[in-house]
């Protein structure tokens, strides 16, 4: 099966306006930015036939042309990264039989996030679509729910049933911790990772549905999945020791450096 991975990449951003060009230092104290970063690392995935930047801004393609990246030009229209890249699996010609939308603003995702996301949904003929969740440490819990106390919007959980399949989706820290809950248990609660595996006829889809309310009070694009019934794979990945966040906010700049420098990279 043919394999797409699409970076969807905007300027205009409310809550960080410019972030796919916003500069991280490697462990040398080198700096590229962000969008360069999830390019390289998406150039680290096995089994992948194309990768391409989607954008709507001149700023970002000028960027990723410059360090040899495919660009593709979608719409200002477009209302967030799924939408994106159903559009610009459209522009190549929809020939694609698997879309991995690898958000560009996750450049310490790991290549087997995606493989193992990938092997799931051709193992799966049911799933129309995968999404990888990582069980938190007691580190990235304290650190979604420090997010919430400090009034951040942070990083994702997710809740899925016995099967894998996905429940919901929330920018809270779900599930709900009691008080009887010890740090040295395991928890219960999974770090959502925002890169999706899509089937190419459920993404074509996805832009002719109308925004559910959970998505517009959640502000998830995934949810609009789950509101119009289609299936959602959670698709448990491990850490391998690798270090895992998102930029969503600038405060997040120095803790990725930071991360990147504790593994070493550049």
């Amino acid at each position: 099966m043919s394999v797409l991975i699409v970076i969807p990449a905007r300027y205009a951003s409310s809550r960080y306006p410019g972030k796919p060009l916003a500069a991280l230092r490697g462990a040398g104290g080198g700096s590229r930015s962000l969008i360069e970063r999830s390019w390289r690392a998406a150039r680290e995935v096995q089994g992948i036939d194309r990768i391409v930047v989607a954008t709507d801004d001149d700023r970002i393609r000028k960027a990723a042309e410059g360090f040899g990246a495919d660009v593709v030009m979608t719409s200002e229209h477009c209302r967030n990264g799924t939408e994106r890249c159903a559009e610009a699996h459209q522009v190549l010609g929809a020939s694609h039989e698997i879309v991995v939308n690898l958000q560009g603003d996750a450049p310490l995702t790991p290549s087997w996030f995606i493989e193992d996301l990938v092997a799931a949904l051709k193992a799966d003929p049911e799933a129309q679509l995968a999404t990888p969740v990582l069980r938190c440490d007691g580190k990235t819990l304290s650190d979604l729910l420090a997010d919430r106390r400090a009034g951040r919007v942070g990083g994702t959980t997710a809740v899925f049933g016995a099967q894998g399949n996905a429940l919901y989706f929330s920018k809270e820290v779900i599930p709900f911790l009691p008080d009887s809950y010890g740090p040295a248990d395991p928890t219960p609660v999974f770090h959502h990772v925002g890169v999706y595996a899509y089937r190419a006829d459920v993404l074509a889809s996805y832009p002719q549905w109308q925004t559910g309310p959970l998505e517009r009070l959640e502000g998830l694009e995934q949810l609009r999945f789950l509101e119009n019934g289609r299936r959602i794979a959670c698709v448990e990945v491990e850490a391998r020791d690798r270090l895992f966040w998102e930029l969503n906010n600038p405060e997040d700049i120095p803790k990725i450096e930071a991360m990147m420098a504790e593994m070493g990279m550049e």
